[in-house]
Formats: structure tokens, C-alpha cells, sequence
């Protein structure tokens, strides 16, 4: 298990703390991304460059573009081609193809000759490039575009769903997102539509994405939730609402934001300003202009006495008080503040 590390800003640069508060990579870089898969990317001479959790760069060589790592190879572009390296820096995939995409269930999407294919993880073409596009395998299937239509083959390149949808997304579990004249719908692995495409699609929303195995829906402006049944657990009755989040999920009532729960059941009356995720038990809230953060029960755990919030994760949140970024833990306690020359 990798331990936890948190982005921390001193002097216009940029480093890692762990949950301690103890400096792990020194404030030294004019721009790093949040660890995922434990690497972050940080900018270095103008270009991102992985980096690990002791602080090491992976440049062997530079890159125009680095991907992030998914099972254990992240794809990188040289010139106009790309390839794949491994959690060392070094190329484990020659440069050589026109496109690629991530590594999932052993198998990368590349591009070749204007068609697209699959390969494992030691570069090997084991399904056709054939293909006008292609998605990600999840759950054994993965999207293909055959002359301008999508539907699904398994790992041994066998179309178990006939080409039909204008677009569709890998599988969730048993079910996969199909959009069509901008409203999503749901299918299953049998290409069943459970629900026919009719929830408005929106720019900066998940848009049929699941959390705890609720997705949100958005019909004539009013914000609803679906399951992977394809049932409606909740009308679209709402001004807005969140993705779920442990088993709760923000909604706007008349200007004012409560909970529900995956039942659809208001668990905390609508009564804040603003609201955010759940996250290690807590969420933020705004009241009197100020954040602070509630327990499951609506109870104001950290006095909201902050200027900007952000979820809790793996046991810390970053706040901004007085233009300062603090790490807090979900006591309350400061575990990092910002120094000001």
C-alpha cells in the first residue's frame, strides 16, 4: 500500500507532505499534479515529467507528452508516434504508433496505418488493427467503431455487440453509456437498452458515470438518479445535485442544499449556502459565507470559519484561510501551514 503524499505550495513552488505533515519532495517545482498510481507529474523545463513518491524523476528521456501509468506502462508521444515506459523511465513499447490509448485488462487501443488495434503489454498486436476507433476493455468488452457505427468485441476480437450506437463508452460493471443526439442512455452486456437515450448530456458532468452505483441524470434542467438497473431511484426533481458519494449525494432545494441517501430519502434538510462531497466521513459546507466541514448526521464537525474548502482525502483536506494553504486533519487540527516571507 503506497503511503498517502499531498501537493503544498511555499514561495510560488510546489512539493509533497505526507499525512504527518513531514516535507517528502521539497517545494521546488512551478507546477505538480496530485499522485495517482503513485506517480504525480510535475513541470520541469516546461514539460511534465513523472515523478515518485521518493522525489525521482523518470527522464531518461523527454517526451513531448506523458501519459499517466495504468497497470504498471503510461503511453508517451515523441514527434507525432507514441509509445509505452515503465514505472523506471525506460521504454518498455517502441515509439512507432500513429495513436494509443491506456492499458486496461492487459490490452492498449494503438493506432496503425489509420486503424486501430490492441496490444498487450509487451507490444504485441494480438487483436487487428481493423478498427475506425477504439475504446478500453472493461469488464471483457471494449467499444469498437466499425464504418461509423459502435458496438462491443470481447478479448478474442469477437463482436458480441453489433455495431448500432453513434456513440458508447467502455462498460461499467454490467452496464456501458450510449449517447445519441446529445441524450445518454444505458445498455448491457447483452446490448440490451435499459434505458433509451434521453438525459441531457452536459459539459463538466460525469454524464452516466456510476458512484456508489448511482448515476446522475439531468432532464429539462431538474437533476434525478438512476441506477445499474436502469431504475429511477430519484425523478429528476431537483435545481441540482451531486454524484454520491458514501452513500450520500448534495441536492439544491430553493436556493438551499440538503442529503439523500441511495434510497432517494432526505437524510440532512436542505439548510446550507453551498455544499460538497463526502469524503472520509465529512463533507464541506457553507454557512454565514464560511466553510466548514458536517459528519453524516448534519452535525458541524469543523466550525465553518474558512474561506475556500476542499474534500477530505486519505485523512487530510486543504483549506485556504488569509490567502494560506492549511492541511487539516478531520479533527480539525492543522497538520501543514504555508509559510508567508
Amino acid at each position: 500500500m503506497r503511503n498517502a503524499l499531498f501537493k503544498i505550495r511555499e514561495n510560488d513552488k510546489y512539493g509533497f507532505i505526507d499525512h504527518t505533515g513531514q516535507i517528502i519532495i521539497e517545494p521546488q517545482y512551478v507546477d505538480v499534479e496530485d499522485f495517482y498510481n503513485g506517480f504525480s507529474r510535475v513541470r520541469f523545463n516546461n514539460k511534465l515529467v513523472p515523478i515518485d513518491s521518493l522525489g525521482r524523476l523518470l527522464m531518461k528521456q523527454f517526451f513531448n507528452y506523458v501519459g499517466y501509468f495504468e497497470e504498471d506502462l503510461a503511453k508517451v508521444q515523441l514527434v507525432n508516434q507514441w509509445g509505452f515506459i515503465d514505472q523506471r523511465g525506460n521504454l518498455a513499447i517502441d515509439i512507432q504508433f500513429e495513436d494509443a490509448g491506456d492499458f486496461s485488462e492487459g490490452l492498449a487501443a494503438v493506432r496503425t496505418n489509420g486503424h486501430f488495434g490492441y496490444i498487450d503489454v509487451d507490444g504485441d498486436l494480438v487483436l487487428k488493427d481493423i478498427y475506425d476507433g477504439a475504446g478500453s476493455f472493461k469488464n471483457g468488452l471494449a467499444p469498437v467503431e466499425i464504418d461509423g457505427a459502435i458496438g462491443y468485441i470481447n478479448d478474442d476480437a469477437e463482436l458480441v455487440i453489433t455495431p448500432q450506437f453513434e456513440q458508447a463508452g467502455s462498460f461499467q460493471g454490467e452496464v456501458a453509456v450510449i449517447t445519441e443526439n446529445n441524450k445518454w442512455g444505458l445498455i448491457n452486456q447483452q446490448g440490451k437498452v435499459l434505458i433509451r437515450p434521453q438525459y441531457d448530456t452536459d459539459d463538466g458532468y460525469a454524464n452516466g458515470e456510476f458512484y456508489d452505483g448511482m448515476a446522475l441524470t439531468v432532464y429539462k434542467d431538474k437533476y434525478g438518479f438512476i441506477n445499474q438497473n436502469g431504475k429511477v431511484v430519484v425523478e429528476p426533481m431537483y435545481d441540482f445535485a451531486g454524484d454520491f458519494a458514501e452513500g450520500l449525494a448534495l441536492v439544491e432545494v430553493n436556493e438551499a442544499f440538503g442529503y439523500i441517501d441511495t434510497r432517494g430519502k432526505m437524510v440532512i434538510e436542505p439548510q446550507f449556502e453551498d455544499a460538497g462531497v463526502f469524503s472520509n466521513g465529512l463533507a464541506q459546507v457553507k454557512l454565514d459565507g464560511k466553510w466548514g466541514y458536517i459528519n453524516n448526521q448534519g452535525k458541524l464537525i469543523i466550525k465553518n470559519r474558512f474561506q475556500k474548502v476542499y474534500p477530505f482525502k486519505d485523512g487530510l483536506a486543504l483549506i485556504e484561510h488569509n490567502g494560506r494553504w492549511v492541511y487539516m486533519s478531520t479533527k480539525g487540527e492543522p497538520v501543514w501551514a504555508e509559510k508567508v516571507s
